[in-house]
Formats: C-alpha cells, sequence, structure tokens
C-alpha cells in the first residue's frame, strides 16, 4: 500500500518519524540463526533451488503468443530434465519453487520433483504480482497454489517463495495464517533469520535471496524491451564461486537461485556443473533443501523444540 493510502503525504521527507518507522519496523530481520555446525558438522550449508515458472511469466502479463510461451516451455520440457540429471549424478538435494498453474501444466514434472527426493514449494498461482492484489485476493490464491501442489504431489509443502520476490502489506500475515514453516524472498542477509513483525518474533524464518545469486538478471532476454543478455555464463560462474567460497570461510550458507528455463541452456548448465565441481572439492558441506536448512536454522531460535511450529 502506498504512503497516501494511510493518510500520508506522498513527499517521504514530510512524513513524522513514527511513519518511516512504522514503515521500516513492520517486516524486518531478526535473530541470525547461523548454528557453529551444521548438519553432520558441515562447515557450510549448501542450499540449491528453481524456479520453475515456464509459460506463467508470459502468461500472468496476458501474453498468449506461441512465441513467448515457447520460451517458458522449454524450461520444462529441456531444462527440467538436464537438471534432474545433474542433480542426480552430484547426488545432490535442490529445492524447486512452482508456481501451481506451471504444475499443472506439467504435473508429471512436479512429481518427479519429489519422487527425486527433492523439495517443491510454492511460488504463487500464476508467478502473479501480489502487489497489485487486495488480501482476499493475495490469500485465495497463495491457499489455492499451496492446495493445488498438494493434490499433485500427495505432499504439503512447507515453504514459499513470492512470484519476484515481492512483499506485500499482507504477505507475512498470509504465510503465517496458512502455516509456512520458511520463506526465501528477502535479502536482509546472508545467512537465515527470524523474521520479527513490528519488533515482535513470529517464528518464521527466512533463507535469504539476492539478485547476485540469481541467473535471470545476468542471461534474461526481451526482444522489445531493453533487457539483453549482458554476462558470459563463465564470468556469472566466477561469481556464484566467490560467494561460496565467502559462506565456506564463514562458516554460513551459499544459496543459489535458478530458472529452468535460463540456466537450463547447454552453455549456460556448463557453470553449474563447474560450480558443484568447485564445492564437491571442499570438506564438510552439507547440500540441503531450504527446508532442511530451515529446519537446521530453526533450532538457533529460542524454545525451539518439537512442539514449535
Amino acid at each position: 500500500m502506498s504512503s497516501e493510502g494511510f493518510g500520508l503525504p506522498k513527499e517521504s521527507w514530510r512524513w513524522p518519524e513514527t511513519a518511516w518507522r512504522g514503515h521500516v519496523d513492520a517486516v524486518r530481520a531478526g535473530r541470525r540463526l547461523v548454528p557453529d555446525r551444521w548438519t553432520g558438522g558441515a562447515r557450510v550449508a549448501v542450499a540449491l533451488s528453481f524456479d520453475s515458472d515456464h509459460e506463467t511469466i508470459p502468461l500472468r502479463d496476458g501474453e498468449t503468443s506461441p512465441g513467448r510461451l515457447a520460451q517458458g516451455e522449454y524450461g520444462a520440457r529441456a531444462g527440467a530434465p538436464r537438471i534432474l540429471r545433474l542433480l542426480e549424478r552430484y547426488g545432490v538435494p535442490a529445492t524447486f519453487f512452482m508456481p501451481a498453474v506451471s504444475a499443472l501444466l506439467h504435473p508429471e514434472e512436479a512429481r518427479a520433483y519429489t519422487r527425486d527426493g527433492h523439495e517443491l514449494a510454492v511460488h504463487g498461482w500464476i508467478h502473479e504480482r501480489n502487489m497489485l492484489l487486495d488480501r482476499e485476493e493475495e490469500r485465495e490464491l497463495t491457499a489455492r497454489a499451496l492446495d493445488t501442489l498438494t493434490t499433485v504431489t500427495g505432499q504439503r509443502p512447507v515453504g514459499i517463495r513470492t512470484p519476484s520476490w515481492d512483499f506485500s502489506d499482507s504477505t507475512l500475515d498470509i504465510m503465517l495464517e496458512l502455516g509456512f514453516a520458511y520463506d526465501s524472498s528477502l535479502m536482509a542477509d546472508d545467512e537465515p533469520y527470524e523474521i520479527v513483525a513490528g519488533g515482535r518474533s513470529t517464528g518464521l524464518v527466512e533463507i535469504p535471496v539476492d539478485w547476485i545469486r540469481d541467473d535471470a538478471p545476468y542471461f534474461t532476454m526481451d526482444r522489445y524491451g531493453s533487457v539483453r543478455p549482458h554476462s558470459r555464463p563463465r564470468g556469472v560462474g566466477e561469481i556464484w564461486r566467490d560467494e561460496f567460497d565467502a559462506a565456506y570461510h564463514d562458516g554460513g550458507v551459499f544459496q543459489l537461485t535458478l530458472h529452468p528455463h535460463v540456466i537450463g541452456h547447454r552453455s549456460r548448465l556448463v557453470v553449474l556443473r563447474e560450480l558443484l565441481d568447485h564445492i564437491a572439492s571442499h570438506q564438510d558441506v552439507w547440500f540441503a533443501t531450504h527446508a532442511q536448512l530451515a529446519d537446521a536454522a530453526r533450532s538457533m531460535l529460542p524454545g525451539s523444540g518439537p512442539d514449535r511450529p
């Protein structure tokens, strides 16, 4: 909601302190949730994720040309199978955040994720822009997405990543109401943390993302816009290796966000393979799904135990 919706002037420099503090404190990073050692005594946790958006990006924007839809279909037809084979080769689990419409278009793919031991998590209904929705619309779409993934796979997701990593004024309340265990949409830290709302603990674990560790800013293409691929794949791989090396040094988390229709091309998947080779050359590495990572992080919360959600 805009500031004007609260009866405030449009110009932020005219706001009283209570206004700007209220906006800042609405959703905030709380306690950093990093144990001395990760599961199995590992020094670093590695959490790979894939946003299986496929055709939902053009569909969300009402673009129905076969050309635009085919770009998304590539992720399901070519990208995802290659990714699954690569993960199997390295014995690495991953988390797939999938819009419900993608799961309905490609149910066997969704089931393949869970069948192969990966995690399937919520990523909206049709990759909607939740900043444009009122609370009831956002809640209905999120709940429908959660129910759809449960029906398709027989497993109820415990995590969520909002479409485009957007948070509306209602998003956090909806996550808590629907019982999610973790979110992976915010960027306040390199390491997992507890989300605090209005200065109060929520118990919701955040596994933060960042555009640096996302393939889309480097490789996406819009023929009629200004977005153009501007990075050599191996140049991007060097950035990701540096991110991992720093996480290994700090004893923290290396989290990566990829898209089957982006990273799944042959020349780009080479970079992921080389990155996995680099990571595998290190001792004490724990590859985890986002749900497993959230469970390990939650153990650092006061009062954590079997009764805590």
